[in-house]
């Protein structure tokens, strides 16, 4: 057993003696009749503008980012109806929701770290608006919400030329030294459609974030604490939470000094077992989830089954890479190494019945914000969903 075998066990008897077992999940029978997912997509800001670039390629389903005010890190239900209303107009409908707080950012650059750092009593805080947002949400009739639980963010090393004129972002471990200077790679951040800035520079003998050392143990009480204080205002409430793996996946030894137990399958089987609820569950990222395998075209499609059997695929970012664990370069959804027509196949058949959405995408210079790139993906999701309906 290795070090992080060795943890994640340990911290899953923890949680056993605190609280009792829930009973594993029913697996879904096989979906036969016509798909239930659906486009859809996560790219901000949720303003008029655009939702009107939403509408003009079809995309009908989003997850939201409403604007607060007063310093909240939730919305009220006033902000939460404002923004529903005006995605109405675009005859567009808000299925998720994302707060500023939990997003799937580099710590030292977090304006809300608490929850992630175990500050207490600000953590306390933090969980509390969060707990907020999930009842003004069922107020609103919006059902789910999507967040991470994150130190490291995205990680990407460098970026390669792709076909045309556009750029890949990649990740390759053995040239990822802390010292690397600071890279920049194309595609929108989940949560604010801004480019993601990747390696700090950073001395590789002080290679460290401000949460300093975070080991399995460690990481997982941050988590279990969060999901203890949440998951019940959830399930009260009928909210989907929809939790970001870790991307990418590190080392056992960890990365930054972070060992990131939301970077591998067994480290997502565990999390779903946290306060067992069908309101718990992933936001599946097909992308993220491909970077932790050694072979993603064939290993993929037996993790959806699991996940999705279980019901705790709550929103699916439809992206694919080519290469495998500790390297791989991100590229458009028809180019890498999984098959997607067999990935939809396979969504299909467990019965997934919420979003499939474009994740980071490749951009260009004359594409720099990458919407183009995005109505590709758009045009692409739109027509496996048709596919698979007429097969």
């Amino acid at each position: 057993m290795d070090r992080r075998q060795f943890l994640a066990a340990s911290s899953a008897a923890a949680l056993t003696l605190k609280a009792p077992a829930a009973s594993a999940p029913k697996p879904s029978a096989a979906h036969t009749g016509p798909a239930l997912f659906k486009l859809g997509c996560q790219s901000a800001p949720t303003n008029d503008a655009h939702l009107g670039y939403f509408a003009r390629y079809g995309v009908r389903h989003i997850c939201g980012y409403p604007e607060t005010s007063g310093g909240r890190t939730f919305a009220n239900l006033e902000e939460l109806n404002r923004m529903k209303d005006l995605a109405t107009k675009h005859k567009i409908e808000i299925v998720c929701v994302g707060p500023p707080i939990l997003e799937s950012s580099f710590i030292d650059r977090e304006k809300h770290p608490a929850i992630m750092l175990a500050q207490s009593p600000e953590r306390d805080r933090d969980i509390e608006q969060f707990q907020n947002l999930i009842r003004n949400c069922a107020q609103a009739g919006l059902p789910s919400i999507k967040y991470n639980m994150s130190i490291l963010g995205v990680l990407r090393s460098s970026t390669k030329p792709g076909r045309g004129d556009e750029v890949d972002a990649v990740w390759n471990l053995a040239e990822a030294p802390y010292s690397k200077k600071p890279v920049i790679v194309g595609g929108h951040d989940d949560t604010k459609g801004a480019t993601m800035a990747v390696l700090p520079n950073n001395d590789p003998t002080k290679g460290l974030t401000k949460a300093g050392h975070v080991n399995a143990e460690a990481f997982w009480e941050r988590i279990t604490y969060f999901l203890e204080r949440v998951v019940p205002v959830a399930n009260e409430y009928k909210i989907r939470l929809a939790c970001h793996p870790h991307d990418p996946g590190v080392p056992p030894e960890g990365y930054m000094g972070v060992d990131r137990v939301l970077g591998t399958v067994d480290g997502l089987k565990h999390f779903i077992t946290i306060k067992e609820s069908p309101y718990h569950g992933l936001n599946f990222c097909q992308g993220t989830v491909s970077e932790m395998l050694h072979n993603p075209g064939t290993e993929i499609f037996d993790v959806i089954r699991y996940f999705g059997t279980r019901n705790k695929i709550f929103n699916v970012h439809f992206r694919n890479i080519r290469g495998h664990r500790d390297n791989f370069v991100e590229v458009y959804p028809d180019e890498g190494d999984v098959d997607m027509v067999k990935a939809i196949q396979t969504y299909k058949e467990v019965g997934y019945q919420y979003m499939l959405m474009p994740d980071h995408v490749p951009t260009a210079a004359s594409d720099p914000g990458g919407l183009q790139s995005f109505a590709f993906c758009y045009g692409y999701i739109r027509g496996l969903i048709q596919s698979v309906n007429h097969a």
